[in-house]
């Protein structure tokens, strides 16, 4: 049996590129399966109201442990 969990979540971080994160992902013995996208947005005020515009995305990976 291995030691590390079969699933895994990989955020990729503020300062990290898409391949760095793959990368440690794989350091790791994980090979990515989903590639999930969430948009951040922020509270914006036009005209006495509250809108919210899209600020940045966050994006996570779903890996799975690679079978030895």
């Amino acid at each position: 049996m291995s030691k590390g969990k079969k699933k895994q979540m990989y955020e990729v971080g503020e300062h990290e590129s898409i391949d760095e994160c793959l990368n440690r992902m794989k350091k790791d013995g994980y090979a990515p399966v989903r590639r999930m996208e969430k948009p951040i947005f922020k509270e914006v005020e036009k005209n006495g109201t509250v809108e919210y515009e899209p600020a940045d995305r966050q994006i996570i990976f779903e890996a799975k442990l690679i079978e030895s």
